[in-house]
């Protein structure tokens, strides 16, 4: 616009003659401009090959992504998208939380945060309370989420199987599968006695201080467990707590040849767990299935009659969902 109104003052100032610049300034935004004239008006010059052509290449047409497979998800994260993801993740997090406590746990600006948030709200998957001015996830959440149960057959299969565990054995049963790095527990029958494990969906671990952890590692190629597992030496949580590689390795030979793991109060002092991985049609081990208890009732003597009963409780399940143990282990 400054250049319309330079253009106006240079011709003149009477009404018409202003009209007759306008027009004329109109008019040449749609002409091909020489190089001299795009350098004037602020665009590169193209380079010419001496026929008039261009030496630019021409542009990628748009639509699929590049042929050059990318190293990790870096490149085709949207990132609007992702930070507001890890803001609902906070919010799970948290349990209930103001806006300020969110905020800055996501390192976000309060009024980025409100937005994402309200976002969020529309859609159902957190709720506000006017009254506390806190912030709270979802019945959409829930729901989102409760659509992985559905598909995932031995957790159908696997209630049932802990349910009978749970009367079998008096103490609570556990479902778990390693997701990235940790062990996630997402199915639990919980026991009627007063002193329980309490391991809710959703609740996450290391692998080397879970039975259920172990007993997947167990039938893991070894490769892809070092990559999870990480540096040594790993966190230390109890004095039973395995922290090295070469502890490892012993504990997982011996979990092959009797089937079944033990957490031998090695993530919380004065609790054991006793776990057998469940398998699909490929061999693979896809879930754990576990007892936990005090070591007050799970004591030394206790520990291979259940492991017998949770061996037998996953293979149940391994043979529901047409899945099949390695031959080898």
């Amino acid at each position: 616009m400054r250049y319309v109104f330079n253009q106006m003052l240079q011709f003149g100032t009477n009404r018409a003659e202003k009209y007759k610049c306008l027009i004329s300034w109109k008019n040449r935004r749609h002409m091909p401009c020489s190089g001299h004239a795009r350098e004037k008006f602020g665009g590169p010059r193209q380079a010419s090959n001496g026929s008039g052509m261009s030496d630019r290449p021409p542009a990628r047409a748009r639509g699929r992504p590049r042929a050059e497979p990318a190293s990790d998800t870096a490149g085709v994260r949207i990132k609007a998208l992702d930070r507001g993801l890890a803001l609902l993740e906070r919010v799970a997090e948290e349990g209930a939380a103001t806006l300020k406590v969110l905020a800055a746990a996501s390192d976000m600006a309060p009024s980025t945060a409100h937005r994402v948030l309200e976002t969020l709200r529309c859609r159902g998957l957190v709720d506000f309370d006017a009254a506390a001015q806190t912030w709270s996830i979802g019945v959409e959440a829930f729901c989102i989420g409760h659509a992985y149960a559905r598909r995932s057959d031995y957790l159908e299969a696997g209630r049932q199987a802990m349910r009978d565990l749970t009367d079998q054995t008096g103490e609570t049963s556990n479902i778990a599968v390693i997701e990235r790095h940790d062990v996630v527990h997402v199915s639990q029958v919980e026991t009627r006695a007063p002193i329980r494990a309490f391991l809710p969906p959703g609740t996450r671990g290391l692998p080397q201080a879970s039975g259920i952890g172990k007993a997947l590692l167990a039938h893991m190629p070894p490769e892809r467990a070092e990559r999870m597992l990480g540096d040594q030496p790993w966190p230390r949580f109890t004095a039973n707590t395995i922290t090295s590689a070469s502890e490892l390795h012993a504990a997982l030979d011996g979990i092959r040849r009797r089937g079944w793991a033990v957490d031998d109060e090695e993530r919380h002092p004065g609790m054991r767990c006793i776990a057998a991985p469940i398998f699909n049609v490929f061999e693979e081990a896809i879930a754990g299935l576990s007892v936990s208890g005090p070591t007050a009732r799970i004591d030394d003597a206790a520990i291979e009659p259940l492991g017998d009963a949770v061996h037998a409780a996953a293979a149940r399940v391994t043979a529901h969902i047409g899945g099949r143990r390695p031959s080898s282990g």
